[in-house]
């Protein structure tokens, strides 16, 4: 059979054909870039795995649809999903047979018809290409694999494009997991769906249609499902409905839209229960109870900012101890040894979502499987979800508890990272302890612990910590005493929390009841008298001194610290002692006299410096800088602040870097003092430094709307700052320190832009600081925008028909801009395209060289910066 001359087999007739689409396609254009370049390549089997609904069979087909668009390679399309579960290989290859030769039958002369029919070679005798898809694999894996494997034995120029929720496990298979849309993408198609119903979404709503898209993960057939229901009801009882708890109703919708839509995706259940059912028993009650586990996210790179760090879901080890069973257990039930293959079976089934890091590995579900599963758990058994919360608690308690005493030395990060990344997991094992006050006590432990590991400085919020802890604290009344260690210590952390929110009244409060715990007196005649020690424990007298500090700006908070830092040490609480000391240097450094205030900082950086606890030195940093910006050389005060700040950008801490930037305006201000009473600085020097402060007190401000807390409330703090923008705006004028001050104020927080300016490595995007264009003339201007693109591609060493099937262009498109691109640069080949792409075009020349398909053929790239002349 000569290939091409049936319409029946190439996507035009009956059989063999891509699904038609029902709606537009959203989104995914970088997902179908790198499908259609790997098409091109050298890949033989690629398969498009994710769970179901994620959109996989769409995807393929508008990559298919790009590559016969660019260069009409034939395209067969096979749909799997209505064989059995486990069908044979004999099946799977009746199917394909079906489509590609219109019979029913797999015997060997039709199989060797099906493989002549593939084969296509050109003139001189090599293989053309033509590619076969695979569509809903994951319940025929084996047999699907069997054929695959014979098929690209047999036909040298043929792709296979499989879409799986697993995959097919051949040896050079080419994996691409599809994400779920962006959060812009996502509301898009709701919003589209949504108008379907008769009942759009307004402007007004569009935050509702975010929270149900985020609550759908963004995977398009259940954020299509979700738009749905509003035939039936309002966004926000809609939005009502998805609690992610055991009252959370997405589960038990009603079906829809039955014409037209696979029976796998009439509704949530039965897009889970698809794979579910496929699973063995071990792996379906391994599921389900890690539906005890907090609910994970997944992302789309499109919404992954510069300031976000891998963070959810639970290790391996968490795994094993809540979910596995001892030796006593029954012989059906889960052995903790076994789990972690069980687990990489549910990843691969897409069942478990996986977050990988350069040093760790995390598991979660995603909160709609989780819904799910903690169904079939509670119809499995009305006990089980209460056993295995109670094991989660005590977990989570007893790894909070650990990593708030030994985090001082060299395990600092690690136990922090532990800590950002399970802090869904946490708080999810402090709400669970809400139910009696035995249980609550375990819950104050985990929340204490947490404050006292500062996690809430690294995620979530101060406020959020506060109240948890606040709850906790009342529940557990009824079962520990208030003179206990927990909740007097617990209530001092509070009070902690309560002064960095500015809360100074809340503070109060606690602080007395924590005294009248201990002494059994409200007498405060206690607070007159701070250089006498009351007796009072390490974690209340850290707390006065605090109070002292941050809302009296008394200097009397010195030696009241000071004495916490001791008693601390005695009772060696490295943690608190660590803790006590950083506020004693920093009222120091702001309140105490200049042999004090640089002794004392310089002690505690010597302290966190021989323990090797990095955050800590971060901040010890910054204490050393204020110091130094009072009393010292601003120039080693600036060198303090890049090397805290340096540290605190990496590590996303939003609260180190808050003051960082702070303490770096006082000591540009201090600077500027200087030279300009030194009347060594001509102006454009003074300018530059009043620009600089102007810019990051205006980025500041951006930073503390994101933290929950607000340190601005220290009247010394507040003191230091207005003084050094009185200083700039002396030097700018009250206008131009308001402009540069509006430019600062624009900068990202999610992207680090404030952190990146006071290092010296961002420049504002005004128009006196834009990128200067080049002296030399160029015609890289003449060419449109869809040239630029397209001699982009060039350059990397694409050919016109990968460029082609790339842009979803047709190839003589392509051809008629090349010839363009020729004419307009004045060149004579491809290779001389690169001596015209701008310098901030050069890394996108770069990047696409290394993704450039290599199977059908490349031109030659020279080295880009010997083509560019440079040495």
């Amino acid at each position: 059979m000569a290939i091409g001359t049936d319409s029946r087999n190439w996507g035009i007739g009956r059989v063999g054909i891509p699904p038609m689409a029902t709606h537009a396609f959203v989104g995914r254009d970088q997902e179908l870039d790198e499908l259609c370049s790997l098409l091109l390549g050298q890949p033989r089997l690629v398969t498009l795995v994710g769970p179901g609904g994620i959109g996989k069979t769409r995807l393929a087909a508008e990559a298919v649809q790009r590559i016969q668009k660019a260069r009409r390679t034939p395209v067969v399309w096979v749909r799997l999903a209505r064989l059995g579960t486990d069908a044979p290989a004999t099946a799977v290859a009746q199917e394909i047979t079906r489509a590609v030769l219109d019979q029913d039958s797999a015997d060997s002369s039709e199989w060797l018809s099906l493989v002549d029919t593939f084969t296509r070679i050109d003139a001189v005798g090599r293989p053309l290409p033509s590619m076969l898809v695979l569509d809903n694999c994951e319940h025929v894996l084996l047999g699907a694999g069997v054929v695959t494997a014979h098929l690209l034995e047999a036909i040298p120029g043929l792709t296979i494009l499989a879409t799986s929720r697993e995959p097919i496990g051949w040896t050079d298979e080419r994996i691409v997991t599809v994400p779920p849309l962006s959060h812009a993408q996502a509301v898009e198609l709701f919003r589209k769906r949504a108008e379907l119903t008769g009942h759009p979404v307004e402007e007004g709503q569009l935050l509702q249609a975010r929270q149900i898209c985020d609550h759908m993960h963004r995977n398009p057939l259940y954020v299509q499902l979700a738009a749905g229901r509003l035939i039936r009801q309002p966004l926000s009882v809609l939005l009502h409905d998805l609690t992610g708890g055991v009252d959370d109703r997405r589960t038990r919708w009603s079906q829809g839209t039955r014409i037209g839509v696979d029976a796998r995706h009439r509704s949530i259940a039965d897009a889970i229960a698809w794979s579910y059912d496929l699973c063995q028993e071990k792996e379906r009650l391994l599921l389900e109870r890690m539906s005890i586990f907090a609910a994970g996210c997944d992302s789309n790179p499109a919404d992954i900012t510069a300031s976000r760090r891998h963070e959810g879901g639970v290790d391996l080890a968490a795994i094993r101890s809540v979910c596995g069973d001892d030796d006593t257990a029954p012989a059906a039930a889960l052995a903790t040894d076994e789990i972690e293959d069980l687990l990489y079976r549910l990843v691969d089934q897409s069942l478990v979502a996986v977050q990988r890091t350069p040093h760790a590995v995390r598991y979660f579900l995603l909160e709609t499987i989780r819904v799910f599963a903690r169904q079939r758990l509670e119809q499995r058994s009305a006990t089980e979800p209460q056993r295995l919360a109670a094991r989660h608690r005590k977990y989570f308690r007893d790894k909070v508890v650990a990593a708030a005493e030994h985090w001082v030395g060299p395990a600092e990060q690690e136990l922090l990272d532990w800590s950002r990344a399970e802090w869904d997991n946490i708080l999810t094992a402090i709400e669970g302890s809400l139910i009696d006050p035995e249980a609550a006590a375990l819950g104050l432990e985990i929340s204490a612990g947490l404050i006292a590991l500062r996690g809430p400085f690294f995620r979530g919020s101060l406020l959020e910590t506060r109240r948890w802890t606040e709850r906790t604290l009342a529940v557990a009344r009824g079962s520990i005493p208030k003179q206990s260690d927990l909740y007097i210590n617990a209530a001092a952390l509070i009070c902690w929390l309560c002064l960095c929110q500015g809360d100074h009244e809340a503070a109060a409060r606690l602080l007395d009841e924590c005294v009248a715990a201990c002494t059994g007196s409200a007498d405060d005649g206690w607070r007159n008298k701070p250089h006498t020690d009351p007796n009072l424990p390490a974690a209340v007298d850290f707390a006065w001194g605090a109070e002292l500090f941050m809302a009296a700006g008394d200097p009397r908070a010195i030696p009241v610290l000071a004495r916490a830092r001791e008693k601390f040490h005695r009772l060696r609480d490295r943690g608190g002692e660590v803790r006590a000391e950083l506020v004693e240097a920093l009222a120091a450094g702001l309140l105490g006299p200049a042999e004090q205030a640089l002794h004392t900082t310089r002690r505690h950086l010597d302290t966190v410096c021989t323990a090797g606890a990095a955050w800590a030195r971060a901040s010890a940093e910054t204490a050393a800088a204020i110091a130094l910006a009072k009393h010292g050389n601003p120039n080693d005060a600036l060198a303090f602040t890049r090397s805290a700040l340096e540290y605190q950008m990496h590590h996303a801490d939003r609260w180190g870097a808050w003051w960082s930037v702070h303490v770096r305006t006082w000591c540009l201000a201090r600077i500027l003092t200087d030279l300009t009473s030194s009347g060594s600085a001509g102006r454009e020097r003074l300018r530059a430094l009043a620009t600089e402060i102007a810019r990051l007190v205006g980025g500041a401000a951006t930073l503390r709307a994101d933290l929950g807390g607000d340190l601005t409330t220290i009247a010394t703090y507040t003191a230091e700052t207005e003084r050094a923008i009185g200083i700039a705006r002396g030097v700018l004028g009250a206008e131009k320190y308001a402009a540069a001050a509006a430019d600062g104020a624009a900068l990202r927080p999610e992207f680090a832009e404030v952190q990146r300016l006071a290092l010296g490595t961002l420049t504002p995007g005004t128009a006196a600081t834009q990128p200067l264009r080049r002296s030399s003339p160029t015609h890289w201007a003449d060419l449109s925008a869809a040239e630029q693109q397209v001699a982009i591609l060039a350059a990397a060493g694409w050919t016109n028909t990968a460029i082609a099937a790339r842009r979803g262009s047709a190839a003589k498109t392509v051809d008629t801009q090349m010839t363009s691109i020729f004419r307009k640069l004045t060149i004579a080949s491809r290779e001389d395209i690169v001596r015209f792409v701008p310098e901030h075009e050069i890394h996108h020349v770069r990047t696409e060289s290394a993704r450039k398909p290599e199977r059908f053929g490349t031109h030659r790239v020279p080295a880009i910066g010997a083509a560019r002349g440079e040495s």
